[in-house]
């Protein structure tokens, strides 16, 4: 399915309530004039303010990683995130969530 393209702007966060942020945009592609984000192992988000109790369990979310993006948009040869692609935070294994992808003009598939 396509979805939005996600900005370094976009809302993003564990399912737990965390604020998920951007490692590494790239600042080659620009959307609004903001950097996108892609799917790639060396560009994870890290994710603050998770609340979940460090004991008894895995403990709060501390990074995510998109596991999925864009299978024909492309940003410095790897995939662009859009706000419906797969992701999983460490150390749940839950997902990101999109809760506003700023952007509404460009779609990628």
């Amino acid at each position: 399915m396509p979805g939005y393209l996600l900005s370094a702007f976009a809302l993003v966060g564990c399912a737990h309530g965390g604020r998920a942020v951007p490692t590494r945009p790239d600042t080659r592609v620009l959307v609004d004039g903001v950097p996108v984000t892609v799917a790639a192992p060396d560009a994870p988000y890290t994710v603050v303010g998770c609340p979940l109790p460090v004991q008894p369990g895995p403990g709060p979310c501390v990074s995510a990683q998109w596991t999925g993006g864009a299978t024909r948009v492309l940003a410095g040869g790897v995939p662009v995130v859009l706000s419906d692609s797969p992701s999983v935070c460490t150390p749940t294994g839950t997902p990101l969530n999109v809760q506003v992808a700023v952007q509404r003009r460009v779609r990628g598939v």
